[in-house]
């Protein structure tokens, strides 16, 4: 008899539960990828029955599957409802362990189950639930696995992600921990290994020989909006760059493992980071420039005079045999153009070109374009002759790949269905393990202190809908280098 599995969701009457985790789990499900044998469990202090539980996550479902464009089977949800339960428990009060204790010994059985913890819950209480679970017992793998999912920001800064690995390793071992970035399981920066490292075209020329620099965009046409109250402590260096696009970055510069397995996947991004020199405070005030949208005062929660960044560019270098004197460009921002989200490899000119040029004009050189979103694709941009008899005219060109295109009879599955898989089958390598967060940190810190330095410049403010502030032109401007264009 397979051993049952018990998805437990704490903080399941959360806007994550039922605009992620639910519908991730019923996706699985309707591809058959999750197993037979699975229950949801949904953990909160709200009041609901298994049936009310059910009801409400069918709504927020369905209305979540419309604003996709997804078609919502009321059949086939009823039938993956039957998985889901609910307890109305709070951890944070001894009773709550001993009723969460109660249901898992009614449905398990008494040879007990595999378990997989997702903390869908503010991240000040993850300490607390996490010493809770273990001190209950619940990290004891009787009958089954035990695995903690955690959700970012992981630390506010090196010192309190520290703290809280330690927190964490009181009770449970690094195995069982699975610190998810959604953006990691997103199709297309997955691609990025498969483009690099299955096809032999592009290997020889990754490197600082044929490479003039890396552009890394995570742009939202989004604002704030509901969520200023947590930004505003966080702002788009810690939200957003020192863990997404960093996370790109070593996937990008990474070596290739000896063997695609979790720890060797994650040894090699390691390595990576370890390559990229912690800035002292006069390297790190050159390396950033910040801005702030027009109009962030005005949304709730924002207080008066707030110097809080949305929108941050940032260079680094990785200093290894590969990648000396390389510069990485990494940008992200809120309330821009579009919602566009990149890789751009941009290749050195060549080093003689014998057609002439008319006057004024630049050679546009080689790319590698990898769009991670919307439009998720692959854009080699190329240098070809003009059509005519008089003379040799050059004009570049794109040769593209679109994945909708592509695959049309596929679509890209959601981040959190591949990350939920790969911790319920125990793989590990799209998640963070604790020295790549304190490591990515340690980089990031001098960052973050160099632009709210009392001395430092205030966010330059841009308008909302626009390519940022022009402080990011300057910033490549100054090495002779220019942004690609958002959208």
């Amino acid at each position: 008899m397979p051993t049952p599995l018990t998805v437990v969701i704490f903080g399941a009457s959360g806007d994550l539960t039922a605009r992620k985790l639910i519908p991730a789990l019923f996706n699985l499900a309707l591809k058959d990828r999750l197993p037979a044998h699975a229950r949801i469990l949904g953990v909160a202090r709200t009041e609901f029955t298994d049936d009310a539980f059910r009801s409400h996550m069918a709504e927020m479902v369905q209305e979540a599957m419309t604003v996709a464009g997804e078609q919502f089977d009321p059949a086939r949800w009823a039938a993956f409802a039957t998985r889901l339960f609910y307890a109305s428990a709070d951890l944070t009060r001894p009773q709550g362990t001993a009723l969460l204790g109660e249901w898992f010994r009614a449905n398990e059985g008494p040879a007990g189950g595999s378990r997989l913890y997702y903390l869908s819950v503010a991240p000040e209480l993850y300490p607390e639930l996490s010493t809770t679970l273990g001190e209950a017992g619940f990290n004891q793998e009787k009958g089954g696995f035990r695995r903690l999912v955690i959700e970012k920001p992981f630390g506010h800064d090196l010192a309190t992600a520290k703290t809280l690995n330690e927190i964490l390793h009181k009770h449970w071992r690094e195995d069982q921990l699975y610190r998810i970035d959604h953006y990691l399981g997103k199709e297309t920066v997955q691609n990025i290994l498969v483009f690099r490292f299955a096809n032999t075209l592009f290997e020889p020329v990754w490197n600082y020989q044929y490479i003039d620099h890396v552009q890394i965009t995570v742009a939202e046409k989004v604002t704030v909006g509901k969520r200023a109250r947590y930004y505003d402590s966080s702002g788009v260096l810690r939200d957003m760059i020192q863990n997404h696009l960093l996370s790109i970055l070593t996937m990008v510069a990474m070596e290739d493992p000896t063997r695609f397995t979790a720890e060797n996947l994650r040894n090699e991004k390691m390595k990576v980071l370890n390559a990229i020199p912690v800035p002292d405070p006069a390297t790190a005030a050159t390396a950033v420039v910040v801005g702030q949208y027009a109009g962030y005062h005005a949304e709730p929660g924002v207080p008066p005079g707030s110097r809080t960044p949305t929108y941050a560019a940032v260079r680094f270098q990785v200093e290894n045999r590969r990648w000396h004197g390389v510069p990485f460009y990494l940008r992200s921002g809120k309330g821009l153009k579009a919602r566009y989200s990149e890789v751009m490899i941009q290749f050195r000119c060549p080093s003689h070109l014998m057609f002439p040029l008319p006057p004024g004009q630049e050679l546009q050189c080689n790319r590698v374009t990898i769009v991670l979103q919307p439009n998720e694709g692959i854009q080699l941009n190329f240098q070809t002759k003009v059509p005519e008899v008089d003379g040799v005219s050059l004009q570049p060109r794109d040769l593209s790949f679109d994945y909708k295109e592509a695959y049309k009879e596929k679509a890209l599955p959601e981040a959190y269905e591949r990350l939920l898989l790969d911790a319920i089958q125990g793989d590990a390598s799209l998640f963070m393990r604790s020295d790549e967060i304190e490591r990515a940190w340690e980089i990031v810190d001098p960052i973050i202190a160099a632009t709210e330095r009392p001395d430092a410049p205030p966010p330059e403010q841009y308008p909302v809908g626009s390519q940022g502030p022009p402080c990011a032109d300057e910033l490549l401007a100054a090495e002779g280098k220019k942004w690609r264009p958002i959208g």
